[in-house]
C-alpha cells in the first residue's frame, strides 16, 4: 500500500484521490482552505443559494466514469442532473436574439436560420462538421492520454480550415476570429463562436482554430445542470472519496514538496509539519517554490504558457424579489456591443467598457427561499487581479453596476427587483483558491505550435504528478476530471500508461 499525498481538493485532484484509493493506496488530501471543491464554491444569503464557479456541466461522461470506477452508486444516484433546454439564448449587439436547443445540431441550424436568415444554419453546421473532424483527430492524444514526450504531435492544428481565395491568394483560418471572418459569413455567427472561446478565457484573436472543439463538445454532448447547484457535484465527489477512505486535512497549506534520493518523498506544511509519502499529486497551479532549485514541471519542453496573464471571472450574485418567469431561459449570453474593445481590455489588463455578460437563471427551488423570489448570477470574463485592482471598492461597484445594466436586456426590470447584491472578483478567487491573480485555467488546445498545451501529468521529479486544471489537459470540469483519470493511471500502471483503450 503506497502512501500518496494529494495537494489541493479541487475536483481534478479529488478524482485522482478516489481512483487511487480504490486501487488500494493510502491517500491523504491537503487543502489550504476550509473546504473541498476548488472552483465549485457556494454562497448563501437569506435563503438564496449561488454557485460561485462553473454554472453548467459539459461532457458529463467524465464524471459518470469516475463514479462507475469508484463505487456502486452511479453519478445520477448521487446528484440530480437535468438537461438545460434551450442550452443558451444569445442577444447580439444589433438586437437579434436566438435560442439554441440542447444537443440538437438540426435544431440549432433551424433556430439560426429563423433568427439570422437563411443559410446561417448551414454555415454553422458546416463549421461544426469541421470541428467534429478536429475532435476525431485530436481527442485521444489531447484528452485521453498523458501528454507524450513527443508532444509536438499536437503542435499542428487539427481543424480542417476551408481554403479561401482572397486578393489573388489563398487563405485559411488559423484562429477563432479568422474562422468567423473567413468561414461563417455573418458577424453574429462570428460573435457566437468568439463567445465560446471567451467564456473559457481564450482570446479569439489568438486562440487556435482547434478551439472549435469547445462549441462542438457543448452542442454535441449537451449542457447539464446539477440540481441544488453545481456545488452538489463537488459534494458528491468528496463523499465518494470519503467512502473510499481518503483522508482530508483542511486548513493545511503545503509550502514544499519534499525530495529524497531524487524522488518526491512527502510534503511540508505551513508551520513546519512534515508528512512523508511515496508519491505526491499536485492539484494546484505549479509554482517554483514548491520544489526549490529544480525545473520539474511538464513533459518534454512544455512549460506554463507565457504571454498575457490568464483572465479571471467577475461575478455578481443577485437576490431578487419576484418569481422566475415561466419562459425564462437558464443561460443567456448578452454579447458585447464592441467586441474588439472588450478583447483589448480583458487581455490587455484593463476593465472592459463593453463586457459580454452571461446571465444564469436556474429553475431550481433550492436556490431561492420561495417561489416569490429568484436567484440570478451575472458573470463576465475579466483581466486578473494585479493588472486591475479588483479590491478597489469603486472599481468593483462600477463594474457590477455595468453588468446589471447589460443584463437588463436579458431580464427586463432587473434593477428594480434587487434585494441584495454580492460581488465576487478575481481577488476573491485568488484569496480562496490560491490561483495567482484569480486566474481560471483554460482547456488545452492543439495547434499554435503547442502554445496552448499545459504541463504534463508526469514531471521531471519521479514520484511527483500533476492533476487539475493547471495540468494536461487543462481547465474546465471535464478536462480537470480527465487529468485525475490520467494521474491515477500513471501511478497505478506506471509511466508507460497510455490511457484507457
Amino acid at each position: 500500500m503506497a502512501r500518496i499525498a494529494v495537494i489541493g481538493a479541487g475536483t481534478g485532484a479529488m478524482a485522482a484521490a478516489a481512483r487511487l484509493a480504490v486501487a488500494g493506496d493510502k491517500v491523504t488530501v491537503y487543502e489550504r482552505s476550509a473546504s473541498y471543491g476548488g472552483s465549485l464554491g457556494r454562497h448563501e444569503h437569506a435563503g438564496f443559494v449561488f454557485d460561485t464557479g462553473p454554472g453548467l456541466l459539459h461532457l458529463p461522461a467524465v464524471q459518470r466514469d469516475l463514479f462507475v470506477k469508484t463505487g456502486r452508486e452511479s453519478l445520477e444516484q448521487c446528484v440530480t442532473l437535468t438537461q438545460v433546454d434551450p442550452a443558451s439564448r444569445h442577444l447580439f449587439a444589433d438586437g437579434t436574439a436566438v435560442s439554441l436547443p440542447n444537443a440538437s445540431r438540426a435544431g440549432v441550424a433551424s433556430a439560426l436560420d429563423a433568427a439570422l436568415g437563411g443559410g446561417a444554419g448551414e454555415r454553422w453546421t458546416g463549421f461544426l462538421e469541421r470541428a467534429r473532424d478536429a475532435w476525431d483527430r485530436s481527442r485521444r492524444p489531447l484528452l485521453e492520454e498523458p501528454l507524450r514526450a513527443d508532444h509536438q504531435v499536437l503542435a499542428r492544428d487539427p481543424y480542417p480550415a476551408l481554403r479561401q481565395r482572397r486578393l489573388l491568394r489563398t487563405r485559411r483560418a488559423a484562429t477563432v476570429a479568422e474562422i468567423g471572418a473567413l468561414e461563417l459569413g455573418d458577424a453574429r455567427l462570428a460573435a457566437l463562436l468568439d463567445g465560446y472561446a471567451l467564456s473559457y478565457g481564450l482570446d479569439p484573436r489568438t486562440a487556435p482554430a482547434s478551439a472549435a472543439l469547445l462549441p462542438y463538445m457543448e452542442q454535441s454532448f449537451g449542457s447539464w445542470y446539477v440540481m441544488g447547484g453545481m456545488r452538489e457535484l463537488a459534494r458528491a465527489v468528496y463523499e465518494r472519496c470519503v467512502a473510499r477512505r481518503v483522508e482530508f486535512a483542511f486548513g493545511a497549506e503545503v509550502v514544499r514538496v519534499l525530495e529524497k534520493d531524487g524522488r518526491a518523498a512527502g510534503v511540508e506544511l505551513a508551520g513546519g509539519a512534515v508528512a512523508e509519502a511515496d508519491r505526491v499529486v499536485l492539484g494546484v497551479r505549479p509554482r517554483a517554490e514548491l520544489v526549490p532549485g529544480q525545473q520539474v514541471w511538464g513533459a518534454g519542453d512544455v512549460t506554463v504558457r507565457s504571454g498575457p496573464a490568464v483572465p479571471g471571472r467577475f461575478t455578481v450574485l443577485l437576490s431578487l424579489r419576484g418569481g422566475r418567469d415561466a419562459d425564462a431561459v437558464h443561460r443567456t449570453v448578452v454579447h458585447s456591443a464592441d467586441a474588439a474593445a472588450e478583447r483589448e481590455a480583458v487581455f490587455g489588463g484593463r476593465v472592459a467598457a463593453h463586457p459580454t455578460v452571461t446571465v444564469l437563471r436556474p429553475d431550481d427551488p433550492a436556490t431561492r427561499p420561495d417561489e416569490a423570489h429568484e436567484a440570478v448570477t451575472l458573470t463576465a470574463v475579466v483581466a486578473p487581479q494585479g493588472p486591475v485592482e479588483w479590491t478597489d471598492p469603486a472599481v468593483r461597484q462600477r463594474f457590477a453596476e455595468l453588468l446589471v445594466e447589460r443584463a437588463e436586456a436579458a431580464v427586463p426590470g432587473l434593477r428594480e427587483r434587487i434585494l441584495h447584491t454580492e460581488v465576487r472578483t478575481p481577488a476573491e478567487t485568488e484569496a480562496e483558491t490560491g490561483a495567482e491573480g484569480g486566474a481560471v485555467p483554460p482547456p488545452a488546445l492543439a495547434g499554435a505550435e503547442g502554445a496552448y498545451l499545459h504541463p504534463g501529468n508526469l514531471t521531471r521529479l519521479p514520484g511527483l504528478y500533476l492533476a487539475g486544471g493547471w495540468s494536461h489537459p487543462g481547465g474546465g470540469l471535464a478536462h480537470a476530471g480527465m487529468s485525475g483519470t490520467l494521474v491515477a493511471g500513471l501511478v497505478v500502471e506506471g509511466d508507460g500508461f497510455r490511457g484507457s483503450q
